[in-house]
C-alpha cells in the first residue's frame, strides 16, 4: 500500500489534487484508515493516477477524466481525439479573434490573408456545399458560403436551416485565420473558371470585406456579405455532437438514387401548413442494409428517420462519390451523409417528425 504522499510523487499529482479527485469520485483510495483518516493506495492505482495527471495537464474536464479512468483503451483514445479537436477549434477561434482585435485597434490597416489552392480541390469543395445555400430572402445570413480559413486550409460551410453541408480544401495560407461569408453570386461566377485545364493554383485574397480570386488569366472580385454566419460548430454539436451513430449503413449511390426517384417508392404523408407532404423514411432491413419504409412499418421499426427525399437526392449528388455512408440514430436525430474516404466532407439533414 502507498500513502497519499507516495502516490503523489509517483504520479505527478499534488497531495491536494489527490484529495480533490477522491472527493470528486475520480480516483478514490483503496483504504481509508478509520482512526487516522489517512488514505492508502495500491500499486494498481499508480497508472490511473498518472492518467489523471496527464489528462489534467491537457485541460480535460473532470467528468471526462472520471470516465476515462474507468474506460477501455479504445474509448480513451476517442475521448482524447475529441478533446484535441476542441482544443484545435479553440485555438483557431482565438487566432481569428486576435486578428479582429488587431483590426479594431488599427482600423486603417485591415489584415490580409491569401491562399493558394488546387482548382480541383476548391471545385470539389464548392460542389459539396453549394446545394445547401439558403434561398429564403428573409434569411440573408444564410445566402452564401462561409469560408473558414485555417492555418493549413479552408473549410466551406453552407446551411439553409434544414440541411448543413461541410467540405474542406487544403491550401498554402499566408496571414491570420479569418472567416468570410461569400455571396452565392460570387461562388457561381467562380465555379466555372475552376474547370479549365492547366490553370495553375487558385489565388484567393481576403482583406477585410474585400475578396479577390484569380484563376489563370481571370479575376473575380466581390464583397463579403455583412452578416454573422451561424456558429456551425455549435450547430454540429447540437446535430451530431461527439456521438457515435446507432447505425452506419454503406449505400450504393446509384441504387439509392434510383429507389428515391421511383414513382412507386414508399413515402409517408404528413400534413404541413394545410398541405400534404410526402416524407421519405429510411430504415434498416434484416441484413443491416438501408430500406425505404412505408407508413405501416413505422410502429415495428425503432431505428428510422424521416427526411425530405429531394434534399436527400441533393446530398447524394453533391457528395460526388459512388459509395456513401448514412448514419442513422433514430427519428429525432439528424441524418448524416458521409463519404467513406473523406472525413471532412459530409452533410447533415434535419429529421421530419412523424
Amino acid at each position: 500500500m502507498h500513502s497519499i504522499g507516495e502516490l503523489a510523487r509517483a504520479s505527478g499529482l499534488t497531495v491536494s489534487a489527490l484529495r480533490f479527485y477522491d472527493s470528486a469520485g475520480v480516483l478514490q483510495p483503496a483504504l481509508v484508515d478509520p482512526v487516522t483518516g489517512y488514505r492508502w493506495y495500491t500499486d494498481e492505482q499508480i497508472t490511473p493516477a498518472r492518467l489523471v495527471a496527464g489528462l489534467r495537464r491537457i485541460g480535460m474536464p473532470v467528468p471526462e477524466i472520471a470516465a476515462a479512468v474507468r474506460a477501455e483503451p479504445a474509448a480513451v483514445h476517442r475521448m482524447l481525439d475529441a478533446h484535441l479537436r476542441r482544443l484545435a477549434d479553440g485555438l483557431t477561434d482565438a487566432r481569428r479573434e486576435a486578428a479582429r482585435l488587431r483590426a479594431l485597434v488599427d482600423p486603417g490597416r485591415p489584415a490580409t490573408t491569401t491562399l493558394l489552392l488546387s482548382p480541383a480541390d476548391l471545385a470539389a469543395a464548392l460542389d459539396a456545399v453549394r446545394f445547401a445555400v439558403g434561398v429564403d430572402p428573409e434569411l440573408p445570413m444564410l445566402s452564401g458560403v462561409l469560408l473558414d480559413v485555417e492555418p493549413d486550409g479552408v473549410r466551406l460551410v453552407a446551411t439553409d436551416r434544414y440541411r448543413l453541408a461541410l467540405a474542406r480544401a487544403g491550401a498554402d495560407v499566408d496571414g491570420p485565420p479569418v472567416r468570410v461569408f461569400v455571396p452565392v453570386a460570387l461562388v457561381d461566377r467562380l465555379r466555372p473558371l475552376l474547370d479549365a485545364t492547366d490553370t495553375g493554383p487558385v489565388w484567393l485574397s481576403v482583406a477585410g470585406a474585400d475578396l479577390r480570386v484569380r484563376v489563370a488569366e481571370a479575376t473575380v472580385t466581390g464583397t463579403a456579405l455583412p452578416y454573422d454566419f451561424p456558429d456551425y460548430r455549435r450547430l454540429l454539436r447540437k446535430a451530431v455532437g461527439e456521438r457515435r451513430a446507432a447505425r452506419r449503413i454503406p449505400v450504393d449511390v446509384a441504387t439509392l438514387r434510383a429507389a428515391l426517384a421511383d414513382p412507386a417508392a414508399p413515402t409517408v404523408a404528413r400534413d404541413h401548413d394545410g398541405t400534404t407532404r410526402a416524407v421519405t423514411v429510411l430504415g434498416v432491413d434484416d441484413e443491416g442494409g438501408l430500406r425505404l419504409l412505408p407508413a405501416a412499418d413505422l410502429a415495428s421499426d425503432t431505428l428510422w428517420v424521416g427526411v425530405d427525399g429531394g434534399y436527400l437526392l441533393d446530398a447524394l449528388n453533391a457528395a460526388g462519390a459512388p459509395q456513401l455512408v448514412l448514419e442513422l440514430d433514430g427519428p429525432i436525430a439528424p441524418l448524416a451523409v458521409r463519404r467513406p474516404d473523406d472525413a471532412d466532407t459530409y452533410s447533415v439533414l434535419m429529421p421530419i417528425r412523424l
